[in-house]
């Protein structure tokens, strides 16, 4: 067994498995290791979701697009999930509070907080391992496939298997642009170029400034991920402004929306000119009114009214 500091010293995600199962016990650790990680409040709000069948673990590898899934000796969904919490409540006869934003902070950080305790101890044990962020790829039809209920989504998949590759250790940003003292700093021009010097080796063509753009840019990876993923976790009951059960139910009928932007969007694409809302009260009106009005997004266009009207009378 490596000590922790060897272990942080020599680390890299494996993409390549044998073919051979962990050794016996070894699963108990990673397991205990998992259910040991720190949890907020002591709620535990995770669940990992250990995928032996090897139909679905093959669908998932197409879903997300990493085929390693398919040859590690095990795979787990790594799961936010307050549906058991709220099980616990209501068993004893308690009333589930609102705080939908809050729960997917928490179920997030107590799902990574589990999920890297099991990694840490499958390295510490001559494993390796690769966490899956393209589970997010198609997300509805991975939590469709393994049935998961509402008030649980996938965070992220992670392979522990027996390595059939030694990769070396990958550059990280100075320390000095993720360790800060007291109160945030910004970056200076030169910090910002040397950061872009210091990865250059992570990828194969010498220009991180590549892989950045084609997963953070506009039209990139992570911009694609964004509409499945918000209206998932909002059917999940994570948004705020959207009841889970009525998004569902407009889903069978084609009217898809994981904000109240896409929501009001939705209705507009159907026909309507307008949406006017108050408390308690919504109406659909077949032509546009009022002013002023603002041209973009439903929530950039209210904000743009909002800051360009006039104040009610009483305000």
């Amino acid at each position: 067994m490596k000590n922790l500091l060897e272990l942080y010293q020599t680390r890299a995600s494996v993409r390549r498995f044998k073919p051979e199962p962990l050794r016996p016990g070894d699963l108990e650790k990673l397991l205990l290791a998992a259910q040991r990680a720190p949890t907020d409040a002591t709620a535990q709000m995770y669940t990992l979701l250990r995928i032996t069948d090897r139909e679905l673990r093959d669908r998932i590898a197409q879903l997300s697009d990493n085929p390693h899934i398919a040859y590690a000796a095990e795979f787990f969904l790594v799961l936010a999930d307050v549906y058991r919490l709220r099980r616990m409540l209501e068993f004893r006869g308690g009333v589930w509070g609102y705080w939908p934003r809050t729960a997917a902070h928490f179920a997030i950080a107590d799902a990574v907080l589990a999920g890297s305790a099991l990694a840490t101890m499958a390295e510490s044990l001559g494993y390796g391992i690769c966490w899956i962020g393209g589970v997010l790829n198609h997300i509805e039809a991975i939590g469709e496939l393994c049935g998961l209920p509402e008030g649980v989504f996938p965070v992220a998949g992670l392979c522990v298997g027996v390595p059939d590759e030694a990769p070396a250790p990958r550059p990280r940003l100075r320390r000095e642009l993720v360790v800060h003292e007291n109160r945030y700093r910004a970056y200076r021009p030169e910090e910002l170029e040397a950061a872009y010097v210091d990865m250059r080796p992570i990828t194969r063509s010498g220009d991180w400034y590549r892989v950045l753009s084609r997963y953070f840019a506009a039209g990139g990876t992570m911009e694609r991920r964004e509409p499945p993923y918000q209206r998932y976790v909002a059917r999940a009951g994570f948004d705020p402004d959207l009841p889970a059960e009525p998004l569902k139910r407009l889903q069978a009928e084609g009217i898809e929306a994981g904000s109240l932007g896409e929501l009001i969007e939705g209705a507009l694409a159907q026909g309507w000119g307008a949406v006017r809302l108050q408390p308690g009260s919504a109406w659909l009106e077949p032509e546009p009114g009022g002013t002023p009005r603002g041209e973009d997004r439903p929530g950039e266009v209210l904000a743009q009214a909002l800051l360009k009207a006039p104040k009610p009378h009483g305000l």
